[in-house]
């Protein structure tokens, strides 16, 4: 079967413990929850990359690179656990179960997550599920989405004269539901709102800022896969926002507030990928 396969009937969701297969005698596991960063494996750290190297066991988001999954040795196991949104191959309790027994079965598990662990990552639960079981785990930081996202666009997330703060939110919401917010924070000038997950919601996102007072024209750039060669970057305003992400569906977050504005001017000449501009008629005028 091919490495990173991902199992999507219920039927294949059992992973079977086999241990250790070199014939070593039995050894106390552990769990890394390791940062792999937006995508690009040139910005995977180096302590990543010596773990992911000395795995005998990497669990991973379906979203994971093939390239990032390539570094480990051939005779690594992996385990696609496919979390995009709310479609998962396990559901969280059981990924938690699964990273504990396969410590217990004497494992160095790296638990390969997407951007930082702990930036909505629910690295906090697998740590959590770890420590109550008594497995020894450790967590390793990387280059979250945000950090990627605003560098290639040219958007620094402060700038003197234009943010003194900025905040990561979700946009992520269950069902049909508004996410639950701090509105009249976030809809302060001067400052930069990250929003992961967010088009889906994005609509919705923009409504609520311009009602608590955010500007109709407040500039925003949409990056879609930073990092990766693929990447897209779109620049709008706060009310044209919902119309403007209307065909865009890869994983891709918003960063909102005038530093958005700096992107067109500041995003590195090198690259040949350049910025959509979409606006409403009322901002044009």
């Amino acid at each position: 079967m091919p490495r990173g396969v991902r199992h999507s009937d219920k039927a294949k969701r059992l992973v079977v413990l086999q241990g250790r297969s070199d014939g070593a005698p039995p050894r106390a596991g552990v769990v890394w929850l390791v940062g792999a960063g937006p995508g690009d494996p040139e910005l995977l750290t180096v302590k990543a990359l010596r773990l992911l190297q000395g795995a005998d066991v990497v669990v991973h988001d379906r979203l994971t690179p093939p390239a990032i999954l390539a570094l480990a040795r051939a005779d690594t196991r992996m385990i696609d656990v496919g979390k995009r949104k709310s479609r998962h191959t396990l559901p969280q309790d059981d990924i938690n179960r699964l990273l504990v027994a396969l410590a217990l079965d004497g494992l160095m598990v790296v638990r390969l997550k997407g951007g930082d662990p702990f930036l909505f990552g629910r690295g906090g639960e697998e740590l959590a599920a770890c420590v109550a079981a008594g497995v020894e785990a450790h967590v390793v930081p990387g280059v979250t989405a945000a950090l990627a996202a605003s560098a290639g666009a040219g958007a620094p997330l402060t700038h003197r004269g234009l943010a003194q703060a900025v905040t990561f939110v979700t946009g992520h919401a269950a069902g049909d539901a508004e996410p639950d917010l701090d509105w009249a924070a976030l809809a302060r000038p001067n400052q930069t709102t990250v929003v992961y997950m967010g088009l889906t919601t994005a609509p919705r996102i923009a409504a609520r800022l311009i009602a608590e007072g955010r500007a109709p024209g407040t500039p925003v750039v949409v990056v879609e896969n930073a990092s990766l060669p693929d990447e897209h970057r779109l620049s709008t305003t706060l009310e044209a926002l919902g119309d403007a992400v209307r065909d865009m569906d890869g994983p891709a977050l918003l960063i909102i507030g005038e530093v958005a504005a700096l992107s067109v001017a500041l995003a590195p000449a090198r690259d040949a990928r350049q910025t959509v501009v979409a606006t409403s008629e009322r901002t044009r005028a």
